[in-house]
């Protein structure tokens, strides 16, 4: 009874011990949640921004690119210029709508390693200078002028008649980028490119339609 006595405190000390090694054990061999989801995250964005891509997926950006940037500088001049109310909330539509998708498209012509779209010219863009793949350079102006040349009619003008041009000028611009992203969906291979000329398609073909009824109105 006496080396019962004994050896129980000892048996118990012992079991403790044990226990708690197994319990730093499995701590060590399980990293915290946070390191795991930490250490996943970036994998898994440059995975998405890696992605495989082809010659007309780097083109649909670097245009696409221009495109936008010629659109939000039209826009702008909307917001300025405008009689109608309608017509400058487009403008701060359009350009609140496209900011974002440029800066998405410059983010993948780095992760890919490829040149970035050109640099603007007027403020503007010449689209005439982007000569880059087989896109439909045609979709690249409107009415036959390249952006300076809107832009300094667009300037000319006041009031209705800037409301008027504005219309017509970024209905066809519209229709550009949607000739564009159409090009995009039949020859590019990434599938961010591929996703965001399907919703260009679809803002803008809907934008299309409300300038027409603006117009239809003025």
């Amino acid at each position: 009874m006496t080396r019962y006595k004994i050896l129980l405190p000892v048996a118990i000390a012992t079991f403790t011990l044990v226990l708690a090694g197994c319990g730093e054990s499995t701590e060590d061999a399980s990293p915290p949640s946070d390191t795991v989801s930490g250490g996943a995250a970036p994998g898994a964005t440059q995975t998405t921004a890696d992605g495989a891509h082809n010659d007309a997926d780097t083109t649909f950006a670097q245009m696409m690119i221009v495109h936008h940037e010629g659109a939000i500088e039209m826009a702008d001049l909307a917001v300025e210029k405008a009689d109608s109310e309608e017509v400058r909330a487009l403008g701060e539509d359009i350009s609140a709508a496209q900011g974002p998708e440029i800066e998405k498209m410059q983010s993948w012509l780095s992760a890919w390693g490829e040149e970035p779209a050109p640099a603007s010219g007027t403020g503007g863009m010449d689209h005439g200078d982007m000569g880059q793949g087989d896109m439909d350079m045609g979709a690249m102006e409107m009415d036959g002028m390249d952006q300076q040349e809107v832009m300094a009619e667009l300037q000319s003008l006041s009031g209705t008649d800037f409301d008027r041009r504005f219309l017509d000028l970024m209905i066809a611009h519209h229709r550009g980028a949607v000739e564009m992203a159409e090009s995009e969906l039949q020859d590019g291979r990434n599938p961010q490119a591929l996703d965001l000329a399907e919703k260009i398609i679809d803002d803008q073909r809907a934008e299309i339609a409300t300038m027409e009824q603006i117009l239809s109105n003025l």
